[in-house]
């Protein structure tokens, strides 16, 4: 009679003893692998898919909003999906001179605010970063908690000075900002310039540069990435600002930026909520801040990732 083979064959242990596996369970293993990976790739696609919808849903929801028309704001169940959309929103907000307004002022606050902090936050990284002297590692962490006071606690202060001195309501946000975006530009800036070989520092010396045109032709040109991340963050702060220049902008309405100016549509308007204009007022606000990011993306990951690998 012909010998007949078993369907599953057992592990056998080698001369060593240790099992070695069968080709059947190789396959096994090698299958159990593949549908492992598969499911770990649903999982994480379906939490991408859950991150992105949190994350754009407000904005949708306000660009739905802004199409609607007063009735259909109204109307309950709210619809996801607007049944005739209308552009009649952004031509009220476009037509509003205030808010015009209110955008030229938070554009020249930001920029202003960006600019000084960059000048001034890399002097005072070129020094914490490059030179030596006393205290400085008490000096960065000072500059450091600096950011970690509250905005109300020191606003009450800061305006009252500012009714004292008769300041202006803009310069008064822009250097009342810089209370938070110079400290932050100051602790990315110093981490960036450690990372830069101090040869280079040396070389230039060497070809007779003075510190201030070391930190011109040598330091700044390789930290375009860290200063296009910190100036882009500095600008997004400013930008979005409300509490200081809702309470500097009462003795000046005029100098109101972007936040305050749709904060008060309510009572530029005469019906008593114009949800559709505010949601279209806030979509015309972030345009400026969406094209900076995408403009300067490569820079912002450069500028991230900048120091993150030795060598």
């Amino acid at each position: 009679m012909a010998k007949t083979t078993p369907r599953h064959r057992r592990s056998r242990p080698d001369s060593s003893g240790t099992k070695v596996s069968t080709p059947t369970q190789r396959v096994r293993r090698q299958q159990f692998r593949q549908w492992q990976k598969r499911l770990d790739n649903v999982w994480f696609y379906f939490l991408v898919l859950v991150i992105f919808i949190y994350l754009m849903f407000p904005f949708y929801w306000a660009f739905v909003s802004a199409l609607k028309t007063e009735g259909e704001l109204a109307r309950t169940p709210a619809t996801l999906i607007p049944s005739n959309p209308t552009w009649r929103n952004f031509t009220a907000v476009l037509q509003n001179p205030t808010f015009t307004r209110s955008l030229l002022n938070s554009f020249i606050v930001a920029t202003t605010t960006t600019l000084l902090s960059l000048i001034v936050g890399s002097l005072a990284s070129f020094a914490l970063g490059k030179l030596r002297f006393r205290a400085k590692r008490v000096t960065l962490y000072i500059i450091l908690a600096m950011t970690m006071f509250p905005a109300i606690a020191i606003l009450s202060g800061l305006f009252a000075v500012i009714r004292t001195l008769n300041l202006a309501a803009m310069p008064s946000m822009i250097f009342s900002y810089m209370i938070f975006t110079l400290p932050f530009a100051v602790w990315i800036m110093t981490s960036f310039f450690r990372a830069i070989p101090d040869s280079l520092l040396q070389a230039a010396r060497v070809d007779g540069a003075n510190l201030l045109q070391t930190l011109w032709y040598v330091l700044l040109p390789l930290s375009a990435p860290a200063l296009v991340t910190t100036g882009l963050l500095s600008f997004i702060n400013a930008w979005n600002e409300y509490l200081f220049a809702l309470t500097f902008t009462s003795i000046e309405p005029a100098a109101r930026t972007v936040p305050v100016a749709i904060a008060f549509f309510t009572g530029e308007v005469a019906r008593q909520e114009p949800f559709g204009e505010i949601m279209a007022a806030g979509l015309l606000a972030s345009i400026p801040l969406i094209l900076l990011v995408l403009f300067f993306q490569h820079r912002i990951v450069e500028g991230v990732t900048a120091g993150a690998v030795k060598g």
